[in-house]
C-alpha cells in the first residue's frame, strides 16, 4: 500500500499569532539563531489586497516550550 516507505508525521504547532508578518519574520530570526525550525504563515486576507496581514509563527511539536522561553520576555525580581 505505502511501496515499502517510511513516512514520518510532523506536527507543527502555533507559537503564536501577529498583526504583521514582520513580527513573525522577526521572531522567526531569533528562532533560527537557536537552531530552531520554524515557519511563517499568513492567516489575513490583507495580503490578497496589498497591505499587512495577520500572520503565524509556528514550531514543531517538539520544540514548543524551548520557543517559548526564548521568545517570552525576561522576568523581573
Amino acid at each position: 500500500m505505502f511501496n515499502d516507505k517510511c513516512y514520518k508525521i510532523v506536527y507543527w504547532i502555533t507559537l503564536k499569532t501577529t498583526k504583521a508578518r514582520w513580527e513573525a519574520e522577526l521572531m522567526q530570526q531569533i528562532l533560527a539563531a537557536h537552531d530552531i525550525p520554524s515557519r511563517v504563515l499568513d492567516i489575513g486576507v490583507g495580503v490578497y489586497f496589498g497591505q499587512s496581514s495577520q500572520s503565524a509563527l509556528q514550531v514543531l511539536k517538539q520544540d514548543l516550550w524551548t520557543a517559548l522561553l526564548l521568545l517570552s520576555s525576561p522576568e523581573e525580581d
